[in-house]
């Protein structure tokens, strides 16, 4: 048995893939549309740096196929302006923007710390008040919207339709948290994310640190470059080192050839989904090693 695996790239929206990956002289507003047509998700990335509106969420939705799923960056506004202090209301103008009319096509929540943002007693508590604030299925998420602002009055979505799943169920609403310090690597930040179903992202870089902790039930990786951040591809090694473990997450398993914070492995299961996406963008190489990747782990899932 294994859970579902969905490789693919981090945005889509990049110039130097113009008549590399994208065809020459394929419209920009059709990159979307070309992209998802080769991989399973993709991570959107401007809702990293603002709030969009429900329409953009709805063209997404149309360009991409009925098993799609978008993976979508929580906002720096939270994450590195307030740094977790006080953010019942911003999440709430997150959810309200028009998130949920992605319906069944929203993955993940990715929530990117700051480098400079450390694990200490203090944090510890915010990122508590935090985790206790993040809605878990579209229910509490509609919940959590309808305390918007009016800083997005009249630019709302909140009853969206697919918010109840096949069978009348409530779909569920999934988070990871990406690292990037040192001092996070204790086993006292994977036990309190275990105990919030929370993935602890698997990021590759050289620039801060990469563990293979499992503390959720679906596993999250980014693959940024090992040599020079944003940078670097995957070659033929690589990406069946990779691959390997992909296949051992998605098989329930924990990776045993990485760094993990936690002497405590995650509790076997008998399957585990797992979202990857390459942010190995500068010289277009994030496309090309997840249609490898992607090969790759499929080969190792039949065996």
């Amino acid at each position: 048995m294994a859970g579902r695996v969905r490789i693919g790239i981090s945005g889509w929206t990049y110039k130097p893939w113009r008549g590399v990956f994208y065809p020459s002289g394929l419209p920009q507003k059709r990159e979307l549309q070309f992209a998802a047509a080769q991989f399973s998700t993709i991570e959107i990335n401007g809702t990293f740096y603002s709030l969009q509106r429900p329409s953009s969420f709805a063209q997404w939705v149309a360009q991409t196929p009925d098993d799609f799923v978008f993976a979508v960056k929580g906002s720096r506004y939270i994450t590195h302006m307030l740094r977790l202090r006080n953010v019942e209301q911003p999440l709430a103008n997150l959810f309200a923007s028009g998130l949920l009319r992605l319906g069944p096509k929203l993955g993940p929540l990715l929530w990117q710390f700051p480098p400079n943002f450390q694990f200490n007693e203090a944090s510890r508590a915010l990122l508590e008040q935090f985790f206790q604030l993040l809605p878990h299925d579209t229910v509490a998420a509609n919940t959590l919207a309808r305390k918007h602002d009016s800083r997005i009055k009249g630019r709302t979505w909140i009853e969206a339709p697919g918010t109840e799943a096949p069978g009348g169920k409530p779909q569920r609403v999934r988070h990871a948290i990406e690292i990037r310090h040192p001092s996070f690597v204790c086993s006292e930040f994977v036990t309190l994310l275990r105990g919030y179903n929370i993935a602890l992202v698997c990021a590759d870089t050289v620039e801060w640190p990469r563990l293979m902790d499992i503390t959720a039930d679906f596993a999250y990786c980014r693959l940024h470059g090992s040599e020079v951040l944003y940078t670097s591809g995957y070659g033929e090694q690589a990406i069946g080192t990779w691959a390997a473990r992909v296949a051992t997450w998605a098989r329930g398993e924990e990776v045993q050839d990485g760094d993990h914070a936690s002497p405590f492995a995650a509790k076997r299961t008998r399957e585990r989904d797992v979202y990857v996406y390459f942010d190995n963008d500068a010289k277009v190489f994030a496309p090309r090693d997840a249609h490898a990747l992607a090969a790759r782990v499929q080969q190792l899932l039949q065996t």
